[in-house]
């Protein structure tokens, strides 16, 4: 399988990015036990108008990386591995799998109590994790085993977009939503008046983010409705879409997630933490990503293929699905997003948190252990 130069440099991008995260978390949790806590901790919750700093990161800079996942989107719909249904359909049916599943495994540990709204938390995929973990095995790894990742993983940010929108959105006021929606209306129709410039788009974005956070619906979501406005034309180098996506890269791998990384695992862990992890979220959050992630992608790959719905692409064997299910239960990023929303106790909060890295790590560890035997089997 060839891969182009495009592909290429998004792998690129999130496996740097992806190891950069590891990095960061690591020391994020170090300064929230060390004789710092208290002035580390008290940075990130301090008041910057009217909000604090992290609110800023979740709510503002977050964003951009949305925008980012829209643009990718939208390249892999037009000319990548989603723009044709034979190529779509293994990662679409993986994917489906991949949320189904956990979120079912959460559901049958925690429906009918007050944890049953975290049911999004373990459906999410951290692409730049699961990617650095995969880059970590060499050229030993088949091109289209790293396709099937990232198209997995990019359709699985997209489910997780559509489950914030539909189920973390409270109330909602439709005067600030018809209004963001009508600027995204204005900004089509320059789209396909063909009107180039990216400013008004930028302009008109920022607008549409205002208006969409007091509308109810997390503001985030501007982020990918606004890509899909941005002209795409032939793809090409010289692009809007293209220039966008090139320059946002490396702003939102080494300055957006790590921020957000840093921010959101500022997280005390006291004496008792363990006692937290003996409850059915907790429980639910770690076996719906440890285990309900495999389970759904390899079990929905297989049925799809059965089906005759999709077929396995070259050098992509079973083993491999496997251990692209594994790594899938890293959910880090999407999953912490996720829990912010889906939880206002800020102890709740704090070992979903602690419930997350553990699973993260854990689905981690197994994918890498799992693929360097299996690539290193087949070498032999």
């Amino acid at each position: 399988m060839i891969l182009t130069k495009t592909f290429k440099s998004f792998f690129e991008n999130e496996k740097s990015g992806g190891l950069l995260l590891l990095f960061v978390t690591i020391i994020s949790l170090y300064l929230a036990n060390s004789p710092f806590q208290t002035e580390y901790i008290a940075f990130w919750e301090k008041d910057l108008g009217g909000h604090s700093i992290t609110h800023w990161i979740n709510d503002g800079l977050m964003t951009i990386f949305f925008l980012l996942i829209g643009l990718e989107l939208e390249r892999e719909i037009y000319h990548g591995e989603l723009s044709s249904i034979k190529n779509a359909s293994l990662p679409l049916m993986a994917a489906l799998g991949g949320m189904l599943v956990p979120a079912g495994i959460f559901l049958a540990l925690n429906f009918g109590t007050a944890t049953q709204n975290g049911a999004g938390i373990p459906m999410a995929t951290d692409i730049a994790f699961a990617i650095g973990i995969l880059s970590l095995l060499g050229n030993k790894v088949p091109a289209s085993l790293k396709v099937f990742l990232t198209a997995l993983a990019v359709i699985d940010d997209l489910g997780a977009i559509i489950v914030i929108a539909i189920f973390y959105t409270t109330s909602i006021s439709f005067i600030n939503l018809g209004i963001a929606l009508a600027i995204w209306g204005f900004l089509f129709i320059l789209n396909r008046k063909k009107v180039n410039n990216i400013i008004p788009y930028l302009v008109g974005g920022v607008f549409m983010w205002y208006f969409m956070l007091n509308s109810g619906v997390h503001a985030t979501i501007t982020g990918v409705i606004l890509a899909f406005v941005i002209p795409f034309g032939d793809g090409g180098e010289k692009s809007v879409s293209y220039k966008l996506q090139h320059f946002l890269h490396q702003p939102v791998a080494f300055l957006i997630l790590p921020l957000f990384a840093i921010a959101n695992t500022c997280i005390a862990i006291e004496s008792d933490w363990h006692e937290g992890l003996n409850h059915p979220n907790t429980f639910g959050i770690v076996l719906g990503l440890v285990v309900g992630k495999p389970l759904g992608i390899l079990l929905f790959s297989f049925l799809g293929v059965s089906a005759g719905l999709c077929a396995l692409p070259k050098k992509l064997k079973w083993p491999h699905i496997l251990g692209a299910g594994m790594l899938g239960g890293i959910g880090f990023t999407m999953s912490i997003f996720i829990t912010i929303l889906a939880f206002k106790d800020p102890e709740t909060i704090v070992f979903s948190k602690i419930a997350i890295l553990i699973a993260s790590v854990l689905s981690g560890i197994f994918g890498f252990v799992y693929l360097k035997y299996v690539l290193k089997k087949k070498r032999a």
